[in-house]
């Protein structure tokens, strides 16, 4: 079966393809078609689920998904969908399975859905609801929360991992595969930063300048007050962060800045060989 939702595309801060402050409503046609239980299974191992973790499922359909991540890791949740019907049986499965202290299914508009205290969001959704959420889970996200869609991405959000997984029934007709996608939400460090390398008692500031497009990372270092150099390369999982520099950078040989983002604080070790080297700290201008 089909149903019809009612969209409102959020604007919010995310990436190039997302275009600010503008809302428009429109309406997306998403079918109703279960995940096979294998990749439910799949879905759920790459999402490293842990006892305790708050699993939101947007397009529950049969309510598979978050009834399995409470059965077999602990989990607990709920699941967003349109349909009453599928609502309602959901609700029934999961106090079959012993699980609905746990789960709860929702009738509502997933686009309407505070899912801010998620650990894990799990779709199997259309491309054009997926790519119309990606600014709301980019924005409302915290750093580190793992999203997993069956069959479809997130556009020019590259995923972390994407899998092909064959489909264990093999009738004349049926699709024969599907494919499983795991992203990281990414701190935001994207602007200007004062850099400090701390080596023993002694600290040099440089300017460093970031740039970001969702996990990855472009910019460059203000050397010696005048020159500024590109850092080799710099990417995000989550709220851990590394930045690798070139020869002269920040120090004689390429090294690079491993460490963590919280809020406007950059912080961690500077590495040579993957062995310490030095420390440094950030903040944002």
């Amino acid at each position: 079966m089909r149903y019809v939702l009612p969209v409102v595309a959020f604007a919010l801060l995310a990436g190039p393809g997302d275009v600010a402050a503008q809302s428009q409503e429109k309406d997306l046609d998403t079918p109703y078609v279960p995940t096979p239980q294998v990749v439910v299974d799949r879905m759920l191992e790459l999402a490293r689920i842990r006892p305790g973790d708050t699993v939101i499922d947007l397009g529950s359909g049969d309510g598979r998904i978050m009834i399995t991540a409470a059965q077999k890791y602990g989990a607990r949740g709920f699941g967003v969908e349109l349909n009453p019907r599928l609502v309602e049986s959901s609700n029934e499965a999961a106090k079959t399975a012993g699980v609905a202290d746990r789960v709860k299914f929702l009738q509502q508009d997933l686009f309407k859905t505070d899912f801010r205290e998620a650990d894990v969001l799990t779709l199997y959704l259309l491309p054009d609801v997926n790519m119309a959420l990606r600014p709301k889970i980019l924005a409302d996200l915290r750093p580190g929360t793992r999203v997993v869609s069956h069959d479809y991405g997130m556009g020019l959000w590259r995923p972390e991992v994407e899998e092909t997984i064959p489909a264990p029934d093999k009738t004349v007709g049926v699709r024969k595969e599907s494919t499983v996608y795991l992203w990281i939400v990414p701190a935001r460090v994207g602007g200007a930063w004062d850099l400090d390398i701390h080596v023993g008692k002694r600290s040099r500031r440089y300017p460093l300048t970031l740039e970001q497009q969702y996990q990855l990372l472009t910019g460059s270092v203000l050397v010696q007050g005048k020159k500024a150099m590109p850092i080799t390369r710099g990417a995000l999982k989550g709220d851990e962060i590394r930045i690798e520099m070139p020869d002269g950078a920040v120090s004689r040989g390429p090294v690079a800045l491993v460490g963590r983002a919280t809020g406007d604080t950059l912080k961690g070790s500077v590495q040579r060989d993957q062995k310490e080297i030095a420390t440094w700290s950030a903040r944002r201008k």
